[in-house]
């Protein structure tokens, strides 16, 4: 970021209009986008790299950014070093920094160099793809770098180019996951007349109920079923309530399978209840939007993709742990006829000679909105530029930064283990209960170097610690480790954390 002193580079030179676009100007300016695009890219930079020097966490009472901005827009211009300077001195100091190593809470949101530059590319671009016609490029673009994500995960051909499958980038798992209820939900109503049924584990995403109620599911067509002591769907109880409900004369229509749940990671049997929505007919959906681009290591694959040869529908977020900045949500599909019947809403002003035929994909029909961002140029500059092997090492890394932080947190009889690590997450509390344990994750926070969220496990509140900044290291992992130790007052497990015994400090 400038320093005190420096020139206002974004100001307009000498003879130079400062107007953008300006009176009777272009509305683009080669040369003066040029010159202000490099000071945003500069203040981009520099944000980047002071990071570790802010807090995680604003600290700031509600309604105040609103208070130091005008009430109106203004009317005549203002340069770009007006408004970088709004953005310094009010915006950035209400910011939680997602980027910021000390960034464990929720799942992460991270980006990388690359995906960022693909997102300006495609905002320079300025394309809308909702079908094939608007932008052939983006369209195959976006097919062939999906599946080449689908070959590093080893998901099954069925759901690859050339058959009738076929993967696709959402914004989000919700999103994603309802599309695939509603073409459940049809595919359901022509088969049958009863009252369609959701499933899904008590631990699924609240993504499951808000999409079923938008779908128009009612309340009471939406089954949220108890977990085993790991937090899994568990199939004997899915099955029972499938056979009810079919008993009943309602309709197994759609249930969720997780690949890592929010609150401890854990991953539901996917096989087996495959095995159940087989024989119902019922759409299996896999949500694997955090866990799931773990797959891209062999040795964590097993676990992640079992039981995926029998799911209607898979999909993952890049956006979370694999360095494509948000919104990229990749959705597989067994049968894209069947979804885009669901969804598509052609008229006449929309059909095209060559997307008539079938011999194109308008990625429209597979979504909600028409319009469409051309998202696939972050994640081809992201596979291009970063490649498997350093993605591989990555998910590698934050495994076993996770595992050495649960460690301490196990060697420490303050506190105990709720749910052991899952990948890169892992849940704890202090062992003097729920109050304490609320109480400490507090103070964690507000000493402004670490953010962490809380869960519910086992009915227990949990302080959950998520790993996967693009910035973040093993020493930041074990810095919140100091951190949560300090707050706890354990100058011994502290000076641990830290590398060095107590007595040398």
């Amino acid at each position: 970021m400038r320093e005190s002193g420096e020139p206002e580079s974004g100001e307009p030179q000498s003879g130079e209009p400062d107007r953008w676009p300006g009176a009777g100007g272009p509305p683009f300016d080669p040369e003066r986008f040029r010159r202000e695009g490099r000071v945003v890219i500069d203040w981009i930079a520099d944000y980047w790299a002071s990071l570790p020097a802010h807090p995680v966490l604003p600290d700031v009472e509600p309604g105040e950014i609103a208070a130091r901005l005008p009430a109106a827009a203004p009317e005549t211009p203002e340069s770009l070093a007006a408004v970088l300077g709004d953005l310094e001195r009010i915006i950035v100091p209400g910011l939680t920094h997602w980027q910021h190593p000390g960034f464990f809470a929720y799942f992460p949101a991270n980006a990388s160099g690359p995906s960022i530059l693909g997102e300006l590319l495609s905002a320079g671009l300025g394309i809308q793809g909702m079908l094939w016609t608007t932008s052939p490029a983006a369209t195959e673009l976006e097919g062939i770098v999906v599946d080449w994500l689908r070959q590093l995960l080893g998901l099954p051909d069925r759901f690859g180019l050339g058959g009738d499958g076929g993967g696709m980038i959402q914004d989000s798992a919700s999103s994603g996951l309802l599309c695939c209820l509603v073409a459940a939900r049809e595919r359901a109503a022509a088969s049958g007349t009863g009252q369609c049924v959701v499933y899904a584990s008590a631990d699924a995403h609240s993504s499951v109920v808000k999409g079923a109620k938008i779908a128009g599911f009612p309340p009471a067509a939406i089954r949220r079923l108890d977990t085993d002591s790991a937090g899994r769907l568990r199939p004997d109880l899915l099955e029972a309530t499938m056979r009810d409900d079919a008993a009943a004369g309602r309709v197994p229509c759609f249930v969720v399978a997780t690949v890592g749940t929010t609150a401890r990671g854990a991953i539901d049997p996917v096989a087996a209840i495959g095995t159940i929505a087989r024989r119902y007919g019922t759409w299996l959906h896999v949500d694997a939007a955090w866990a799931g681009t773990a797959a891209i290591c062999p040795e964590l694959r097993p676990m992640i993709v079992d039981g995926v040869e029998l799911a209607d529908s898979w999909g993952t977020n890049p956006h979370k742990s694999m360095l494509v900045n948000f919104d990229c949500h990749c959705l597989w599909i067994a049968s894209r006829h069947t979804l885009a019947r669901a969804l598509t809403t052609k008229p006449d002003y929309l059909r095209t000679a060559v997307g008539d035929t079938g011999a194109v994909v308008d990625y429209s029909d597979w979504q909600v909105p028409l319009g469409r961002r051309f998202r696939a140029l972050k994640l081809w500059m992201v596979l291009r530029m970063i490649g498997g092997e350093a993605l591989r090492q990555r998910v590698r890394d934050q495994v076993a930064w996770t595992a050495e932080f649960a460690d301490f947190v196990a060697a420490d009889p303050a506190f105990e283990i709720l749910s052991p690590p899952s990948l890169a997450l892992v849940t704890f509390a202090l062992r003097a209960g729920d109050e304490a344990t609320a109480e400490l994750l507090a103070r964690v926070n507000r000493a402004g170097s670490v953010f962490l969220s809380h869960a519910r496990v086992g009915g227990r509140y949990a302080i959950r610690l998520a790993v996967g900044g693009t910035l973040t290291s093993r020493a930041d992992v074990l810095g919140a480790w100091g951190v949560i130790a300090a707050a706890a007052g354990d100058p011994v497990l502290v000076s641990k954390a830290r590398g060095r015994p107590a007595e040398e400090r």
